[in-house]
This record gives structure tokens, sequence and C-alpha cells, in this order.
């Protein structure tokens, strides 16, 4: 369920940015599920914010697993309960240690066996708690992923955050069942 109501009726816009949704690399079922179903309502932003979410997905220097724990400790940040039922599995499928997932799950600091993950997460997790970061951990996080992956680490994180307040603001309910944020 949702604050907003289901598009049953898509005009012309909403009709193309549900091909978009559709045609894309997402694979999704139901087009309108998540953020989709909210930004539906004003088809030009979700157009928009839908293909940069396809490019920062799927289209980033970082490996899929890096960016699936980016998207993880922004929806443990917002506690974004839908966002973070979504891609919890995702990033365990991806390679991110299970221990890590139930650690951010419930907002303990992650071990890390892998050094680009410890620099991801505390990078990523910095940006969101102190709206900035160190010198120390942006070097190491250059180190890692390059000034290209460091950009579009900081997209991710924007991104996702703006996915986290959607899913928030219209009370978007995650599936029954799945393993909540504490």
């Amino acid at each position: 369920m949702s604050r907003l109501p289901r598009v049953t009726a898509p005009t012309a816009e909403q009709q193309a940015m549900l091909d978009a949704i559709s045609s894309g690399p997402r694979q999704l079922a139901d087009p309108q599920i998540g953020p989709f179903g909210a930004w539906l309502h004003s088809p030009k932003l979700g157009d928009k914010a839908q293909a940069l979410g396809a490019m920062l997905r799927y289209g980033t220097s970082l490996e899929p697993r890096l960016s699936e724990l980016a998207i993880l400790v922004t929806a443990r940040h917002w506690m974004a309960q839908f966002e973070w039922t979504a891609h919890a599995p995702i990033a365990i499928r991806q390679g991110v240690a299970q221990a890590v997932v139930d650690a951010i799950r419930v907002g303990a600091i992650p071990v890390f066996e892998k050094a680009d993950e410890a620099s991801l997460y505390a990078f990523a997790d910095g940006l969101l708690r102190h709206r900035r970061v160190s010198q120390a951990v942006y070097d190491a996080a250059r180190g890692h992923f390059g000034d290209a992956g460091v950009v579009e680490l900081v997209g991710i994180v924007g991104y996702y955050s703006l996915v986290a307040l959607t899913l928030n603001a219209f009370d978007v309910q995650p599936r029954a069942g799945a393993a909540l944020l504490e």
C-alpha cells in the first residue's frame, strides 16, 4: 500500500515512463513497484529519476557488489524498509557477506573481510552521517575506486537517498515476511 493511488489509466507521459522502466535493465514484474509508483504521479521527474537510477545501478565503474553495499548503507541511514528488503537479497547474491548485511540491518558497524567494502562503507556512512568525509576516508576511497568511482559512489548515495525519501514519504510498504531494519 501507499499514500498515493496506483495509476490505472496512464497518460501518454506516464506510459512513456512505464515503457522506459519496463524496457530497461530492471526486469520488474510491476513497473509501478517501489518509488516508481509515486514518481509516476509526476512523470517528468519520474522519468529523469528512473533513468539516473538505471545508470547508477547498472552503468557505473563500481562492481555490483559495491553498488549494492552503498544502497544498503543508504537504506539503513534513512530507515527505508522497502529499499532494504528489495536490495539486501541482491547484495548477498552479488557477494556481500551475510554477516555484513546483518550488521548493517541492526545498526552495528560491520566487520569487513574486503578492504574495498570497508572503504566504501566508511565513505558512504560518513557522508550520510556527517554530510562530508575526512581526507583520509576520501583518499582511501579514491585509491580503491578512482576519481570516477568516487563520483559515482556519491551519485548512488544521493540517488538512493531520493528513493528512500520517496518511499518513506509515501509510505511504500515492503513485502510481507522480509527481514526489516531494526
